[in-house]
């Protein structure tokens, strides 16, 4: 599934700088082999790339392990949320001090395939602004999902899908890649929480950026703690879908993309 871009080809062949924002509250036991395995299938692809891990609040030694890794790892970097904790206030630190022309957002546990990356890479490297991932089309796989996260995942996106009109079908999954422009187009960013994973994507949408889906793997967490409640499905959820319909239905455009040069 592609939505067309408006902007065009890739921006002449360059190759873009790829920030890997990875949000960690007590992530310990995952977060060393988490990024050891994303800069491996980056370097490998020869992806020009950072790791950026977002320490948010962290009690263990997840900082630590990480200082460790930064003597044998250059792209790898960290910044640390000193304001309020949690999942949104983590990314969006993340978004105002990332580097890349491009940002994907990964998980600290080793849910994301790291090998979805070089794809997403590619697909704006190819001119889309944002690479969208599905875990339930065709060449996907999930592996160990909590069969109630699973329930509520899938009646969100299909009340998501209803209400906007579109046929992706995984809007409440965070791993997606934007290019810089559509972050900045995406401000302010509103949520604090785990509503933060359906409002890039919305606003995005709505906004009138171009997008692909991709299929990608999912793989249930190894170790440590799932940081989401499913009580986040709730009312945080709900405000931000309804903003998105009213900016999408009543805003007039004000906020839509301006057109290519």
């Amino acid at each position: 599934m592609t939505v067309p871009a408006t902007s065009g080809p890739a921006d002449s062949g360059r190759r873009m700088l790829l920030t890997v924002l990875i949000p960690a509250h007590d992530e310990g036991g995952s977060i060393v082999a988490t990024v050891r395995a994303i800069e491996g299938v980056l370097r490998g692809a020869d992806v020009p790339h950072e790791i950026l891990v977002v320490l948010d609040h962290c009690t263990d030694d997840t900082e630590s392990a990480l200082r460790q890794l930064m003597a044998e790892m250059p792209a790898l970097r960290i910044s640390t949320n000193d304001g309020p904790g949690g999942y949104g206030f983590a990314v969006r630190h993340g978004l105002d001090v990332y580097s890349g022309d491009a940002v994907v957002v990964v998980m600290a546990d080793a849910s994301d395939d790291p090998r979805d990356i070089v794809t997403y890479y590619h697909k704006l490297q190819e001119g889309s602004d944002c690479a969208f991932g599905s875990r339930f089309i065709d060449g996907a796989a999930v592996r160990n999902y909590p069969w109630q996260k699973l329930l509520m995942n899938r009646a969100a996106n299909r009340v998501i899908r209803l209400l906007f009109g579109e046929r992706y079908n995984d809007f409440t999954n965070a791993f997606k890649c934007y290019r810089r422009e559509v972050i900045d187009g995406c401000r302010p960013l509103l949520s604090n929480h785990f509503n933060l994973t359906i409002e890039l994507p919305l606003k995005a949408v709505v906004r009138g950026y171009s997008w692909t889906v991709v299929p990608t793997n999912w793989y249930g967490r190894a170790a440590g703690e799932s940081k989401f409640l499913i009580k986040e499905m709730g009312s945080r959820y709900v405000y931000i879908i309804l903003y998105a319909l009213i900016e999408k239905y009543f805003s007039r455009g004000d906020y839509r993309r301006s057109s290519a040069p």
